[in-house]
């Protein structure tokens, strides 16, 4: 085998044949280490960089879950379907359950559905408030063509 001229070199070839490394050759981790770019500088480097990504997920929780339990505040309105009856062909009545604040305005969208799951009809209905949480509704919906079913689609307060 030639002789090569490095330390870095001659180093590898101790940790290669399991000769003892000459003298003015540093260590043979220390070598390959240098040689592939994994000096101490650049670890230490990682660990802030992985401490850094730690700590900016650890704030993006705590503000997730802070906002999350904020958000659960406020009043909730709640709407049950509790039925719907054919009119004719261009008419559906729906009936439906109203939970909500005492005192609150709110308003609920009412829709009419055909065969094919498409809405034919649809109107926004304002409840007034009131001294009672839970109350029932009916309202009638005109339809631009037959219905087969009608609902409360969502509701929210004013």
């Amino acid at each position: 085998m030639p002789p090569r001229e490095s330390a870095d070199a001659a180093a590898e070839d101790a940790v290669l044949n399991s000769t003892p490394a000459p003298a003015d050759a540093r260590p043979a981790a220390s070598a390959l280490a240098d040689r592939y770019g994994r000096t101490t500088g650049r670890r230490r480097r990682e660990r802030l960089l992985l401490a850094g990504a730690a700590a900016a997920f650890a704030v993006v929780l705590v503000a997730w879950v802070v906002w999350a339990g904020l958000d659960g505040s406020r009043p909730q309105v709640q709407a049950t379907d509790l039925g719907h009856r054919l009119l004719d062909d261009r008419a559906v009545e729906v009936t439906w359950r109203l939970s909500a604040p005492a005192d609150t305005e709110a308003a609920c969208i009412v829709k009419a559905l055909n065969e094919d799951f498409t809405v034919v009809g649809w109107r926004v209905v304002e409840i007034p408030a009131s001294d009672r949480p839970l109350r029932s509704f009916t309202e009638r919906v005109r339809t631009a063509q037959q219905a087969n079913t009608g609902l409360v689609d969502h509701c929210w307060l004013l």
